[in-house]
């Protein structure tokens, strides 16, 4: 190996482990390792790398755990045979919207680290709470009230900050910090994303939030470029949002600029070279964008167990139903994402009913029946069409409880009828699942969308399907039918590494990028396609595109019929 090429480092700092890779400048990943906080660690009291309060709907982390897993990673790529001297840049992703809370003493400790001791020695006492609350964390809903009225309603909170107010983000979860640890948020200096503690850690200093990360709490005004001032006051409390905006910091706004060198600790204790470059650290799905040179148009559907559809995009178009990022690398996109609970566990609920046998996980009648069953239920053109909702668990696009619905949509009369006549269940339930979450993606997308050339309606120009449901060949056919894609659905095979890949194609592109050489371009130049992607089915079918664009228009008014539903249910309990 040659022991003079220039080395990049990535890192992903996720619920249940740390990874990191090593890749060169030509994108190959030369080196790997890895830190499972179950299995790799004792004395935490987790599980699945977190600690769970049932009683207050509370979900953290040890703090301390993920400095013991840093050195650990770093020890382990050092025994594989790494060179750290060779690495000229660094980043990396974190789980999104967790906050750390650092005390007075941070700083100071952070600057003078002794490297003959390990990070979570040293750094174990300067934080004033030693927990990170989880993305799972559910205990802010009081909070969340508070911030979708505090700007008059949802849709305003929405359009100025990308999105309606969630538990998991972070502006609540300061605010119920506050109001739950007063004298521990009184010693808090300063305040980071999971993202930004990381790249704290390597630079000796607190580093300042990514453009990206920082849309996911809910106080950064994305339209202004600042922090929202009414939005501070809620949290911090009416007089002290200056004190917040102070424990807060700045943003680093260019997603490729130096964030400042290595500290002396990595150097000394790993050998690091002392000018290695560290790049602002972003979140773990602004990251995952960045694991392809990802076009606008361009669209990635993760189909585990729960389904996020992510696209970068120059129109900003925010709504309480989806979620806007600024775009981590180029200031004229923005990131558009969409996330449901009920993806991977509404398929196999319908698996388990059609196999009678809760104990088999066998797909095959599964999937013959979703590739035997027509498009939408329809044996003839003058049938209705089938739609239906299928949410285990309640949801969050739309907001509604948990159930099952079934529908029959007349397209020509635009006739909506809640009914089970006509079909088959739970064997018409194999297709009607999978076409219902596509037509959501596909209803909540068209207004972003674009028509690639004249003649073709709008519709995204590739889509890349990743996670457990890619696998399946018929899901990957109907994804094409409902979504369109003009060049095709294709594959996207990175195994576990898309933000650690992300983070570290960000590095590559920090140090080595062009004046004004925008993200895109410069990864595009140097991935090699063939590598981790394959084209799996067709996109765009004319007729079968124009038909499921009928089927949406009766999606949308089953859901709207569902949310009055909701309404009622409400009203009515409120009555009694």
């Amino acid at each position: 190996m040659d022991a003079q090429r220039p080395l990049y480092l990535g890192f992903d700092l996720s619920t249940q482990q740390l990874k990191a890779l090593v890749v060169a400048s030509d994108l190959k990943v030369l080196y790997e390792a890895k830190y499972d906080f179950d299995h790799d660690s004792t004395g935490f009291g987790i599980k699945k790398g977190v600690i769970t309060n049932d009683e207050d709907l509370e979900v953290y982390a040890p703090i301390a755990l993920w400095l013991r897993a840093l050195d650990t990673v770093l020890q382990r790529l050092k025994d594989k045979g790494v060179e750290f001297r060779q690495i000229k840049g660094i980043s990396g992703a974190g789980q999104q919207h967790g906050s750390v809370y650092w005390n007075e003493t941070a700083e100071h400790v952070l600057q003078t680290l002794d490297s003959s001791r390990t990070l979570e020695e040293q750094l174990e006492h300067t934080f004033s709470y030693p927990f990170s609350p989880n993305w799972q964390d559910a205990s802010t809903q009081e909070e969340c009230d508070a911030f979708d009225g505090r700007l008059g309603n949802v849709e305003t909170l929405a359009s100025n900050t990308g999105s309606k107010a969630h538990h998991r983000f972070t502006g609540p979860q300061i605010l119920r910090f506050r109001k739950r640890y007063p004298d521990a948020y009184r010693e808090t200096s300063r305040i980071s994303l999971v993202s930004s503690f990381l790249a704290s850690v390597f630079l000796g200093n607190i580093a300042p939030f990514d453009i990206s990360d920082v849309c996911g709490m809910n106080l950064w005004d994305i339209k202004a470029g600042a922090w929202n001032e009414a939005l501070l006051a809620l949290t911090a409390g009416s007089t002290d949002a200056e004190i917040l905006k102070e424990k807060l910091g700045p943003v680093a706004e260019d997603g490729g600029g130096s964030s400042g060198r290595v500290s002396p600790y990595f150097v000394q204790r790993y050998g690091f070279d002392s000018s290695a470059s560290v790049a602002p650290f972003t979140g773990d799905n602004p990251a995952t964008i960045l694991a392809l040179p990802l076009r606008p148009m361009d669209v990635i559907v993760s189909l585990g167990t729960s389904t996020t559809f992510l696209m970068s995009t120059p129109r900003y178009k925010p709504d309480p139903s989806v979620h806007f990022f600024n775009h981590p690398t180029t200031s004229s996109l923005y990131m558009f994402m969409l996330c449901y609970k009920n993806g991977g566990l509404a398929r196999e609920q319908v698996r388990d009913a059609i196999n009678k046998d809760p104990s088999s996980k066998s797909w095959a009648h599964f999937d013959q029946h979703l590739a035997n069953s027509p498009p939408l239920g329809q044996a003839k053109e003058s049938d209705p069409m089938k739609l239906g909702l299928y949410f285990p668990r309640p949801e969050i696009v739309p907001n509604v409880r948990a159930g099952e619905w079934h529908f029959n949509f007349e397209p020509s009369t635009k006739s909506l009828k809640e009914t089970d006549h006509g079909w088959v269940m739970p064997q018409d339930d194999a297709r009607a699942i999978v076409e219902s979450q596509m037509l959501s993606l596909r209803l909540r997308s068209q207004d972003l969308v674009e028509s690639p050339w004249d003649g073709i309606p709008p519709q995204p120009r590739r889509v890349y399907l990743v996670g457990g449901g890619s696998q399946n060949a018929t899901i990957a056919k109907i994804a094409g039918e409902v979504l369109g894609g003009v060049e095709g659905i294709y594959r996207l095979d990175v195994g576990e590494n898309a933000c650690a890949l992300g983070a570290a194609y960000k590095a590559v592109w920090a140090v080595e990028r062009k004046s004004g050489e925008a993200f895109e371009e410069f990864i595009g130049a140097r991935w090699k396609e063939e590598d981790f992607v394959e084209k799996i089915a067709e996109g765009y079918q004319e007729l079968l595109f124009e038909k499921y664009g009928q089927a949406t228009k009766g999606f949308e008014l089953m859901e709207e019929e569902i949310m009055e539903q909701e309404k009622r249910m409400k009203s009515g309990a409120r009555d009694e």
